[in-house]
């Protein structure tokens, strides 16, 4: 690759120490994006793995490049990370705000809320709090958290909703129930506000169990909805 002598006009205007950190900069950049096309972790998907890696490598780039040029290597690290998490989901104030709001709306009901490694917000609803066997209609617990989804919802955030059952029953069964069980989430959210658009459902049907189906209590662990929020970069 042919690389012109004209000089950069940022580097051209740095003093030559700095110039020297930024051209060290780049280069640790342009290493970490060469890793990143590289490396897939086992178990972890393309996408995710983009996504997190993006970002990790956008604050890193933005710390280093910022940093050389005398500027702060904080404000440089949040600018990088959210270039760097163009290509997927990113981390919001609202996204954080939504986080908190879901985690004090479920304390102590044993709902799971957590920031996922491709920065979107996972709730993991058990049947307690979702539905009954054999059942697509929503529990009355679940509902003061479908309703702190809905609440303020920034227009440009997705949800995702993935409905689970039990291993009783045939396969074809547990698939159609899964389904219904996200659509009913998908239509509750729907009366709250949320456009049906911006709701994707999905069953796995029995396929995906957390626990084991050959107890009661494992049987009721596995019915269960997963709710999942993103904010899309860019």
């Amino acid at each position: 690759m042919h690389i012109s002598p004209k000089k950069n006009l940022l580097s051209s205007r740095l003093p030559d120490g700095r110039r020297y950190r930024l051209a060290g900069a780049v280069a640790v950049c342009s290493a970490l994006l060469i890793m990143q096309g590289c490396s897939t972790p086992a178990g972890e998907s393309d996408h995710g793995k983009s996504t997190a890696l993006g970002a990790v490598i956008g604050a890193v780039s933005g710390a280093a490049i910022s940093k050389s040029t005398g500027g702060k290597a904080g404000t440089g690290a949040v600018i990088g990370g959210v270039v760097g998490a163009v290509a997927g989901n990113m981390w919001s104030k609202h996204m954080e705000e939504k986080r908190a709001a879901l985690e004090r709306a479920t304390q102590g009901t044993g709902i799971d809320v957590a920031r996922t490694a491709d920065n979107r917000i996972k709730l993991n609803v058990p049947s307690d709090f979702s539905f009954d066997k054999n059942s697509a209609a929503i529990k009355p617990g679940m509902k003061p958290v479908l309703d702190e989804i809905a609440k303020n919802l920034s227009s440009d955030v997705n949800v995702d909703v993935i409905g689970h059952t039990d291993s009783t029953g045939t396969v074809e069964y547990n698939q159609s129930l899964s389904v219904e069980r996200a659509d009913a989430v998908r239509g509750y959210l729907s009366g709250r506000g949320v456009s049906p658009a911006r709701v994707s459902i999905a069953g796995a049907g029995e396929a995906q169990p957390v626990a084991n189906n050959d107890t009661v209590s494992g049987q009721a662990v596995n019915r269960r909805v997963e709710i999942f929020l993103r904010q899309p970069a860019g």
